[in-house]
């Protein structure tokens, strides 16, 4: 990879993987736009633990204070810190068994210009209807196990490149009342174990590869994806009260006008 390549692929990863945009759209089309090689297994986990790294710090206290009642809920404890842990451990199953079961066929078949630009004005669309009937009533610790199962299976659906893992959870955490921050937040703290999970098994993926890693690359990429993730992360959360989701949804109607004009 060149240099060039190295920042563009690893800023996008951070900026995207909170955005309600698709990550994995913004990485797999460069490649198909400018012709660059494909980034390759060792790049896409490195840039992926930047973004981990990202909301872990951003969220350490939340994380740290959830990590601690999980724990003692083992003996009985039960807070609301608990309460949200189990929910967020219940809400990362879905995806992540039929990930795991469906990822080779999603590699296989999914991963397309035709398929991103569908997805990424569908679900675009989907989330300014989100966003406008909105009831925005309940905080993520308020949140139930039902509403919990909503988001999760809707989840699934990020499986999909151009869907947006955080785009369809927040439109799912609109949809059954959550208020636009807690949709946000609960969204990023449901990346956590999931991006943990999905980071492993690629990992075990690349440990079995012999070619050759390289490290400058590796690293530089986990870099500018933790730092562009962490400002990211910041700043939406707090544009997200003030503005809402409607810059979004038409940057998503955007981008895949272009696709279908582009590649068609």
């Amino acid at each position: 990879m060149g240099l060039i390549e190295i920042i563009v692929l690893a800023i996008l990863q951070g900026l995207t993987e909170f955005l309600p945009i698709s990550s994995s759209a913004h990485l797999i089309l460069p490649s198909q736009m400018f012709g660059w090689n494909d980034q390759g297994l060792a790049f896409d986990v490195a840039v992926h633990a930047g973004s981990l790294f990202a909301v872990v710090l951003y969220f350490r206290k939340e994380v740290t204070q959830m990590a601690l009642s999980w724990g003692k809920s083992f003996g009985g404890h039960k807070d609301q810190d608990s309460h949200l842990a189990w929910l967020i451990v219940l809400g990362v199953i879905p995806a992540g068994l039929i990930g795991f079961i469906l990822d080779d066929f999603i590699e296989a078949n999914l991963r397309s210009a035709a398929v991103i630009a569908t997805t990424t004005i569908g679900f675009g669309l989907l989330l300014w209807w989100a966003d406008r009937n909105a009831k925005e009533s309940i905080d993520e610790y308020q949140i139930t196990v039902k509403k919990v199962l909503v988001i999760g299976f809707a989840q699934v659906l990020a499986l999909i490149p151009g869907t947006s893992r955080s785009g369809i959870t927040i439109t799912a955490g609109l949809m059954v009342g959550l208020t636009a921050k807690a949709a946000a937040r609960f969204s990023f703290l449901l990346s956590i174990p999931l991006i943990l999970a999905a980071g492993g098994y690629q990992t075990l993926k690349l440990a079995q590869q012999t070619l050759p890693v390289d490290w400058t690359a590796i690293g530089l990429g986990t870099l500018l994806s933790f730092v562009s993730a962490y400002a990211c992360i910041h700043y939406f959360l707090i544009l997200v009260e003030k503005i809402g989701m409607l810059p979004f949804v038409i940057y998503r109607l955007i981008l895949g006008a272009i696709l279908i004009g582009f590649f068609i």
